[in-house]
């Protein structure tokens, strides 16, 4: 499918402290990737980059085929942007901003697409964006970013602010949205029950580095939490293909692509006398605790 995104070798040091070293992603056209990684693993900095905000120390990142640093104005208005929920001018009405915002979009604007998503909001045309709550604020800006009409959405920490019935309704507003609509989304958020919902595919970010990065179906089909009761003292298996083994009393926890068959001729290799192997699926949550590490 043809990349939307293309980014080669990105890295990037703040200060003396590396984010990433040769960092490589392509974001086909058409999908859902959602970007998940713990505070401080380069998210924000990814994000940043994408817009154009931050220059990389070097690589290059590309958007329609494009280097994002030179790309030409009339091209960088089909990037909706939204950095943390954030709107500004909020001494203006509903209505208000709708209107200053249309003006820098002529012959794209789609105010329907705005106002649809205030009706499901129950906001009023006339309420002033000063007295909303901060999720409510946080989905004007979304509604404002539709309402562009741009073929790249870049939403960071997009749920920020919303409540578990909002948060509900805009994921199952923007999947539905950006596939009828054939548009191009990568986003983040610190809550990834929405991005199971909502993402195609995923990355999954350690420091430093991209971990995994799957759709989420063949993911979730694929990687397993195996527990198995084990004696006292037992030492921590230390193998690649297991992903953060731990030991709780008699109980050894830990995630691996594997199967069944293969893990115990894995156990047996390295001498551990365990007992009751069992397999798990796994949410997506689960996937990224077990895959990155609790701490």
């Amino acid at each position: 499918m043809e990349p939307i995104i293309e980014c080669k070798n990105l890295t990037h040091y703040y200060g003396k402290r590396l984010i990433y070293e040769n960092l490589s992603f392509n974001v086909p056209k058409g999908r859902i990737l959602g970007l998940l990684g713990k505070n401080g693993t380069g998210k924000t900095t990814t994000i940043n980059i994408l817009s154009g905000y931050l220059k990389p120390r070097s690589g290059e990142c590309r958007i329609f085929g494009q280097e994002i640093q030179t790309m030409d104005p009339s091209l960088r208005r089909q990037i909706g942007l939204l950095i943390e929920g954030h709107v500004q001018y909020q001494f203006m009405s509903i209505a208000q901003i709708e209107k200053f915002y249309a003006a820098f979009y002529p012959g794209q604007w789609r105010k329907e697409a705005y106002y649809e998503l205030m009706n499901k909001l129950k906001v009023a045309p006339g309420q002033r964006i000063s007295r909303m709550s901060c999720g409510q604020r946080s989905q004007v800006a979304l509604g404002l970013i539709l309402a562009q009409n741009p073929e790249l959405l870049v939403l960071d920490d997009f749920s920020l602010g919303l409540d578990p019935g909002y948060r509900r309704l805009f994921v199952d507003y923007l999947r539905d949205y950006a596939r009828s609509e054939n548009k191009t989304v990568f986003l983040t958020s610190h809550i990834i029950q929405d991005m199971e919902r909502l993402v195609d595919d995923c990355i999954l970010m350690d420091y430093g580095k991209i971990l995994i990065q799957k759709p989420v179906d063949e993911l979730l089909s694929s990687v397993r939490r195996y527990t198995c009761s084990v004696p006292e003292g037992y030492e921590l298996p230390v193998d690649e293909r297991i992903y953060h083994p731990a030991l709780i009393r008699r109980t050894l926890e830990f995630f691996s692509f594997l199967n069944q068959a293969a893990v115990e001729q894995l156990l047996k290799e390295q001498g551990t006398p365990y007992t009751d192997l069992k397999a798990e699926q796994v949410n997506l949550e689960d996937a990224f605790i077990g895959l990155t590490g609790k701490y």
